[in-house]
């Protein structure tokens, strides 16, 4: 028997090096993961974070490309995945106590988000 391969419509954005750290933009992706469109950015637009105000920049490019590229509508979209991977690391140096240095890392990441379209 052949299995039937049912083709998914998804649109996708991603962001690469964000200079923000993955940690603290997982905090805000599992806020929205699952949630319809309309909802994910109400709840962004809302929460007091620093990755909210990118996250809610990659959403919108999301749906844009959904609708512009996939021909998928807005109101039946949903968030199917979102998440941020640890991009590399910004390596700088800062003066310390008796002539020594340490170092300070200034971490950037990947966000990836990837909306589809609800059977009825």
């Amino acid at each position: 028997m052949q299995e039937q391969e049912i083709a998914v419509k998804e649109a996708k954005a991603t962001l690469k090096y964000a200079r923000i750290s993955a940690r603290k933009v997982k905090i805000v992706a599992d806020l929205i993961r699952g949630k319809q469109v309309d909802e994910a950015l109400a709840i962004v637009k809302f929460t007091p974070k620093a990755s909210s105000e990118i996250i809610e920049k990659l959403l919108k490019s999301a749906i844009a490309n959904a609708e512009n590229n996939h021909d998928m509508k807005a109101q039946n979209l949903y968030v199917a995945e979102i998440y941020a991977n640890q991009g590399p690391t910004l390596k700088r140096i800062r003066p310390a106590a008796k002539g020594s240095a340490v170092r300070i890392r200034k971490r950037t990441s990947h966000l990836t988000i990837v909306l589809r379209e609800k059977e009825d």
